[in-house]
């Protein structure tokens, strides 16, 4: 990551701000989406760890941990996400698990002790920003957890992204041309959009695995954030409406998003890891 990636990212999330909190119940795709993280986060979480959050923004993850019985050091790269966190979290019981709060770039943990958290975790896709840097940035998440202890985190989807977003992938095909189309398709990253918003690098599945093992983990599982709730919205809404059908069809969900050939079809990679 470039001082210039950096920066990029850090002022993203500045100005994203309360969006961010959002993100993740505007619409019944993304109500599901963060079903699937809740509860890949409950499988890895024990009572009483001791965890980093990176990349916490405003803290819906932040108050899942804490209900999970940890004690959480929320980080960000954002100062006005952590404001954010402060005020959010701040006002309910979840407060009462924060350790502290720091400014923090994925890429760099070399304040923190070898083994001195029970788990890392790193939602919202803070691993996407990392681009050359990524393979360190997993070994130092890997380095400061503790032996028996666990990284979880999640990455940006290229084929899900490709699949859910395929309008604006063509736009951007007609504006960008179709070399630079193809070279986003081949890579993932979003720094082939000269002059992009919003510029991050996305994995396949396949990549991700092989970058965890070279940095030195083994992956315990992976799961797509969404594969059926990418579908006919009205149809969720329906669904939704009924608490019955509503937990059944999360259950399946939850199942599909796990099976191998599922986990590139969502728009987020969840993954957990623990060293090799």
């Amino acid at each position: 990551m470039t001082t210039q990636d950096r920066e990029a990212t850090r002022a993203y999330y500045d100005q994203f701000g309360d969006a961010e909190w959002n993100r993740l119940a505007k619409d019944v795709a993304g109500r599901v989406s963060l079903e699937v993280h809740r509860r890949f986060l409950a499988r890895f979480i024990r009572p009483g760890s001791r965890v980093l959050e990176i990349g916490a923004g405003p803290g819906r993850f932040t108050t899942e941990l804490a209900a999970l019985s940890a004690t959480v050091v929320v980080t960000d790269i954002s100062s006005v996400q952590l404001d954010l966190n402060k005020r959010y979290v701040g006002a309910t019981d979840a407060e009462a698990a924060v350790e502290a709060r720091e400014l923090l770039d994925v890429c760099d943990v070399s304040r923190f002790n070898d083994g001195e958290f029970d788990a890392v975790v790193a939602y919202g896709g803070p691993l996407s920003y990392a681009f050359e840097e990524t393979e360190s940035a997993l070994r130092g998440l890997l380095r400061i957890t503790a032996a028996g202890g666990v990284v979880v985190g999640s990455v940006m989807s290229m084929l899900g992204t490709w699949r859910h977003a395929l309008p604006g992938v063509v736009q951007v095909a007609a504006a960008f041309g179709e070399d630079v189309n193809d070279e986003v398709l081949a890579t993932g990253d979003l720094r082939h959009l000269a002059g992009a918003a919003h510029v991050c690098k996305m994995f396949r599945a396949r990549e991700l695995g092989d970058l965890l093992t070279v940095a030195g983990g083994r992956t315990l599982a992976m799961s797509a954030s969404n594969w059926a709730s990418l579908g006919d919205a009205d149809v969720l809404k329906g669904l939704e409406a009924d608490p019955d059908r509503w937990a059944r069809f999360l259950n399946h969900e939850v199942a599909a998003c796990a099976e191998p050939g599922a986990v590139d079809g969502g728009t987020h990679l969840l993954f957990a890891a623990e060293h090799a």
